[in-house]
């Protein structure tokens, strides 16, 4: 572990991970990429097996048959069937089931639905919930009776389409997202992000989206928020339908093209570095990432203090930049230009390589930038 940190794609960044259902498997796969992570559960899954909603719904639709049912999750399907088993309606529920068109949102909901003996109608491969929809309408939906398996919130624009459609909608709900009981870590997410301590923010569903943007209303934070992943924190959705609480609100998003852990962590491995600044300096290659740079492919951490130093000299590489100006970039460093030089000589003793930064008698400091030196984003073209 401690090599993959030192050398994969994503050494030098942070990452927060906002994911309460299958977090593990999220960070064990960022780690293994060399990341940094911030775990924060922006929200928790509440069951509602004796929930009289899910009951009501389940009798209404064994009463009165559906002519086609949504499977939106694997989690959300499953926990129906075990509700339905437990209060004794089971096999009643499976015979209606098996009796209309069931339309499975993605490969795990179909692997749910064959589990309870069952054989789903149509999956659409983009595993999105606009492509059933779509189908939906072109075949006509009047008069027909639909029944839809929320995913933890409701689906008002595919619902009202429907009913708009001439349909009968009946919603199942089989579980919530409701906000952590320990908000501690998404807090300090929060300031996390404001500072600009991460790199960047995963989200795998839409209601942890919104749960942010949510507690950040809540402390009074949510334009600093929204300021910082509309800058240079990227935030990073599993898909198109958990990135709408953000694009809603201005803030650009990268999905990956399979809405899966996996490809949403290589498409991380894609961003992050390609955002990072490489100069040539004093004959190496420096590489500036999130929390630390990479110096001829070696991983130097460097203290925020010394991040904020380097960021400052990157910013007009070559140039000589005035104690004063980087004393304004030190985090709470108040009006002692003394700090500059304190947090230098650690910038320098991280850096492992003295003369990356030169001292101009004074004036202030420069990164010695190599002759005829551009700057480059990530090993891209230079700009």
């Amino acid at each position: 572990m401690d090599h993959d940190r030192q050398t994969g794609p994503l050494a030098g960044f942070t990452v927060g991970v906002t994911a309460a259902r299958r977090a593990d498997d999220l960070i064990a796969l960022l780690r293994r990429r060399g990341a940094s992570v911030l775990h924060a559960p922006a929200l928790r899954i509440v069951p509602l097996a004796d929930d009289s909603e899910l009951l009501a719904a389940t009798k209404d639709l064994i009463g009165c048959a559906p002519d086609v049912v949504v499977a939106t999750t694997a989690i959300g399907f499953r926990g129906w069937i075990e509700a339905a088993d437990g209060w004794g309606i089971g096999e009643e529920l499976l015979g209606r089931l098996r009796a209309a068109e069931l339309l499975a949102r993605g490969p795990k909901v179909k692997g749910a639905i064959r589990a309870a003996g069952l054989v789903e109608t149509w999956s659409p491969e983009s595993e999105s919930l606009a492509e059933v929809l779509e189908r939906l309408l072109a075949a006509g939906v009047a008069g027909r009776r639909i029944a839809i398996q929320l995913h933890g919130e409701p689906l008002p624009g595919f619902v009202e389409a429907l009913r708009a459609g001439g349909a009968e909608v009946v919603v199942v709900p089989v579980y919530r997202w409701m906000a952590p009981e320990d908000l501690g870590p998404l807090d300090r997410l929060l300031d996390t992000v404001i500072a600009g301590g991460v790199d960047a923010v995963s989200f795998t569903s839409a209601p942890a989206a919104a749960s942010l943007l949510s507690r950040a209303e809540e402390r009074g934070v949510r334009e600093d928020v929204l300021a910082a992943l509309r800058g240079g924190v990227l935030s990073a959705c599993v898909g198109p339908m958990t990135a709408l609480p953000l694009q809603a609100q201005g803030v650009d998003t990268v999905q990956p093209e399979r809405f899966r852990l996996g490809p949403l962590v290589q498409l991380l491995c894609q961003e992050l570095p390609g955002r990072a600044k490489v100069l040539p300096v004093a004959g190496h290659r420096l590489e500036i990432r999130g929390h630390a740079v990479l110096v001829d492919a070696e991983l130097r951490p460097v203290p925020p203090a010394g991040m904020a130093l380097l960021r400052a000299l990157a910013r007009r590489p070559g140039w000589v930049v005035a104690r004063a100006d980087l004393l304004r970039a030190l985090p709470g460093a108040g009006r002692d230009e003394h700090a500059v030089e304190t947090a230098m000589a650690r910038l320098r003793g991280a850096l492992g390589a003295p003369k990356l930064i030169q001292t101009v008698v004074k004036r202030g400091y420069r990164l010695s930038l190599d002759a005829g030196g551009e700057l480059k984003y990530g090993g891209s073209e230079p700009l």
